[in-house]
């Protein structure tokens, strides 16, 4: 692994642009591993082993034919340069550049096991564009987006961790004027929700953690208690580092599979989380992004979330271990990375607040 700070499998430096947050995701995202799914190579129920050479070859092929379909995109102003946008291992993620400029075509499919679904996504993605927190989408179509690429630092936990300030004002900007520029139903993200559904859907698949589910709902029940009230705004829900780029100028913010509507907590202990924040810098987080300190109360929320926030990336994981494959991926080890997190978490939570 390349980050301890939460970050996903063999996540390295990028090239700053509309990239894929994690290397496991989806294509263009990082988490999935969908190029491999999208052009035929996909499969339920592997782990992420490394493939040997007829996998290669499979993976060439598979981004030949990506190649053909990105060439193939109606949006282009003469001819082409592709390169695999660095930083998964499945090369779900392309930057295209042609006579107007560079851009970032990303492939991905509906994944309900995840609860994530491209016409809400592609929605958030112009919204936020027209609110002016991400790059502009030129062109989309089934199974395909592309995005203006953007110049600039794709952050890491370091720098999320030496940009708070900033971070926060991002964020409550975000949650603040979102609502006015999101369109259709409005989709809601409670992220102990989605925990006992992932829990519902690892038993239906007979996944070797199901012995573990009534441990980790009961522990879902416990940090749900400890939330308080706070209103709902518009989130990102998904706040790895890879998810800010600098310009030098601006912060951006990009991905949004996970957007929906809830409290600001899951956004400002994931970017806690994700940074590796230890409490002093969490608390100046939650500081700046409020205006005032927190109260007692508050930071036990907090922390709270997120062990809650560790509890689903683990559970994320799980899940994909039943229905996702990426060559070179390791989905089981990448759980077993979330657990020992979420034990610290754990056990730093109840070392400052007390049980339940």
């Amino acid at each position: 692994m390349q980050e301890s700070a939460r970050g996903r499998p063999d996540q390295g430096p990028r090239a700053a642009s509309l990239t894929p947050a994690r290397p496991l995701r989806t294509v263009g995202h990082g988490r999935a591993a969908a190029t491999a799914e999208l052009l035929g190579f996909g499969r339920s129920g592997a782990t992420g082993r490394r493939l040997g050479a007829e996998g290669e070859g499979a993976m060439t092929e598979t981004k030949a034919r990506a190649e053909d379909r990105i060439r193939a995109l109606p949006c282009w102003h003469g001819p082409v340069e592709i390169a695999p946008l660095e930083g998964g291992l499945s090369n779900e993620s392309y930057t295209v550049t042609d006579p107007s400029g560079r851009y970032v075509v990303r492939f991905g499919h509906d994944f309900p096991f995840h609860h994530v679904f491209r016409d809400h996504e592609l929605m958030v993605a112009r919204a936020a564009h027209a609110a002016g927190f991400a790059p502009e989408v030129v062109h989309a179509a089934p199974g395909v987006t592309v995005s203006r690429f953007i110049e600039g630092l794709t952050f890491g936990p370091d720098d999320v961790r030496a940009n708070i300030p900033r971070i926060a004002r991002l964020l409550r900007r975000f949650h603040e004027e979102m609502p006015r520029a999101v369109s259709g139903p409005a989709r809601l993200f409670w992220v102990f929700h989605v925990i006992r559904d992932y829990a519902r859907t690892l038993r239906e698949g007979g996944s070797r953690m199901v012995p573990r589910l009534p441990e980790f709902l009961a522990l879902a029940d416990e940090m749900e208690a400890a939330q308080v009230p706070l209103p709902i705004v518009f989130g990102h829900h998904d706040l790895l580092p890879a998810n800010f780029i600098d310009d030098g100028t601006r912060l951006w913010l990009i991905d949004f599979e996970y957007a929906a509507f809830g409290t600001a907590m899951f956004d400002l202990a994931g970017a806690a989380s994700n940074a590796g924040m230890g409490a002093e810098e969490a608390e100046m987080l939650i500081g700046e992004y409020l205006g005032h300190p927190p109260d007692r109360d508050f930071l036990r929320a907090h922390a709270a979330m997120q062990c809650a926030s560790l509890l689903r990336e683990a559970m994320w994981s799980m899940v994909s271990e039943l229905h996702l494959y990426a060559p070179g991926v390791d989905y089981v080890a990448y759980t077993h990375e979330n657990l020992a997190a979420l034990d610290a978490a754990l056990e730093s939570w109840r070392t400052r607040f007390g049980r339940g």
